[in-house]
């Protein structure tokens, strides 16, 4: 396939920091944990969709017992949440980018791996959204809250659009550029539009969307 692994690592390690510094702000800002939970659920954030993925690949180890980057690049992402949390706390924007930038970095080198170990489209393109939201949802199950892919405005489905393009990219022979880069600004573009317009997917009929989710479930990653 004409994919750059070069390019791939290093988006892979791009989001891994942003969703390292995610987890580690979200935790902060929710459960007001110390150094050690701020380190675990930021890790978490950073490397739990990409080890889902692996797994379900059949690539064993995962990536992350592999190349000790992952692992190095999510403990300085937490680090910096948790030294700098009085700064960021108060940019609440700041975490929600962030967390846009990991979502739309993990659906595309999930996707673009997964098809690298022979699956088809769809599986691909299925794979790059567990890989974009299985972090933050295993950072929410922690901290017992709904996790943001089930009620968050918008943010499977754009994992799930930047996935598919990615696919498309690399099916087309268009990767590694402008394909997948591309695929990745198109994600965080339906993400942040989702933010910023409070655009959201579909509820069930006679039911508000904050129709009860616990108090501060939140709406964003």
């Amino acid at each position: 396939m004409p994919y750059s692994p070069q390019l791939l690592l290093a988006l892979d390690l791009i989001g891994t920091f942003a969703f390292a510094l995610n987890g580690a702000l979200t935790a902060v800002r929710a459960v007001r944990v110390d150094l050690v939970g701020v380190l675990t659920l930021g890790v978490v954030t950073a490397i739990g969709g990409g080890i889902l993925r692996d797994v379900l690949i059949g690539s064993v180890p995962p990536a992350t017992f592999v190349d000790l980057r992952y692992l190095g690049v999510a403990t300085a992402g937490a680090l910096v949440a948790f030294f700098l949390s009085a700064q960021l706390e108060r940019m609440t924007l700041a975490i929600v980018v962030f967390d846009a930038v990991g979502l739309s970095v993990f659906c595309v080198t999930g996707a673009t791996k997964a098809l690298e170990f022979g699956l088809g489209g769809v599986q691909a393109a299925l794979l790059g959204a567990v890989t974009a939201v299985g972090g933050g949802t295993l950072r929410d199950v922690l901290i017992r809250r709904v996790p943001a892919v089930l009620v968050s405005d918008l943010y499977a489905v754009p994992a799930l659009i930047g996935a598919a393009l990615a696919v498309v990219a690399v099916r087309t022979g268009l990767a590694p550029l402008p394909g997948v880069p591309v695929a990745a600004v198109v994600c965080f573009g339906i993400r942040m539009a989702g933010v910023v317009f409070a655009l959201n997917v579909p509820s069930a009929p006679g039911r508000r969307r904050d129709e009860g989710d616990e108090p501060g479930s939140g709406g964003s990653a």
